[in-house]
């Protein structure tokens, strides 16, 4: 097994809803959520999501906050992320975002490099976005444009600190 075998990406990204995911202005995105998902599912270098009994993650807890939502994943490597994110369906979604969900300061987008295999968890994703946001990227937690190699990928784990969430 190679040393990039031994890992796939991790990849973590949250929004602030800027309604009810019931309400009419949010009806587009929650209409597109299973065709979106299915296409990910689909995907070369796919390897899982985050889900919980109704197919996708809009109601898993993040940051204590509800108005926020999370889209947690693992892939191949960046490559294949990048291709499935700016194709198709999702492209189209990314281009929408602003309909759907507020700006915000704070990083809410990060990845990692996990053991092949593993799944993380929202306390993982949670740790490693307030790494991101307090020490920029890093080999702990990158971003597509400035990423890291997998090779020397260590586990980290640590509290996470009160007060960090995601703020208005």
């Amino acid at each position: 097994m190679t040393a990039a075998a031994a890992f796939e990406l991790a990849q973590v990204n949250i929004a602030r809803l800027k309604a009810p995911l019931d309400s009419p202005q949010l009806k587009d995105f929650v209409d597109a959520l299973d065709p979106v998902n299915a296409d990910a599912d689909g995907a070369d270098g796919f390897v899982w999501r985050l889900q919980d009994d109704s197919g996708d993650a809009t109601n898993v807890p993040v940051f204590g906050d509800s108005w926020l939502i999370i889209n947690m994943s693992v892939w191949r490597d960046t490559d294949a992320l990048t291709a499935y994110m700016y194709q198709g369906r999702h492209r189209e979604m990314l281009a929408r975002r602003r309909e759907w969900f507020e700006r915000v300061q704070e990083a809410m987008v990060t990845m990692w490099w996990v053991p092949a295999g593993h799944r993380p968890t929202v306390a993982e994703a949670e740790s490693r976005l307030l790494h991101l946001r307090t020490h920029g990227p890093t080999p702990y937690a990158f971003t597509l444009r400035t990423s890291y190699p997998p090779q020397g990928a260590t586990p980290l784990l640590g509290e996470v600190p009160e007060g960090l969430g995601c703020s208005v």
